[in-house]
């Protein structure tokens, strides 16, 4: 027997602006009911000796460390750029922007 009604899941379809049939108002009635059950077996779990985590397993940092290193000089970029004006990459205008 479900605890969850076809009347229910009508007025969830309402409030969620979603036009279903009356077979899929059976159907989503037995399957919301499944989900629900699943829901409140995980709230009967044993873990009361379990502390409170933020993640399964600790995270550890997999970047490295921010190092200044030398760049290329300024000509040797501006040399591969389609366009430059004023020591910068020029760009087609967008949007109508001003300069």
């Amino acid at each position: 027997m479900s605890n969850l009604s076809r009347e229910d899941v009508a007025h969830l379809a309402r409030l969620a602006r979603l036009a279903v049939t009356d077979e899929e108002l059976d159907l989503f009635a037995g399957q919301l009911d499944v989900v629900l059950g699943a829901v409140a077996r995980v709230g009967t779990a044993a873990v009361a000796d379990v502390p409170p985590t933020t993640h399964a397993v600790p995270l550890t940092n997999v970047l490295r460390p921010d190092e200044l290193t030398p760049s290329l000089p300024r000509e040797a970029v501006l040399a591969g750029a389609p366009a430059s004006e004023d020591d910068r990459f020029r760009v087609p205008r967008i949007l109508g922007e001003s300069a």
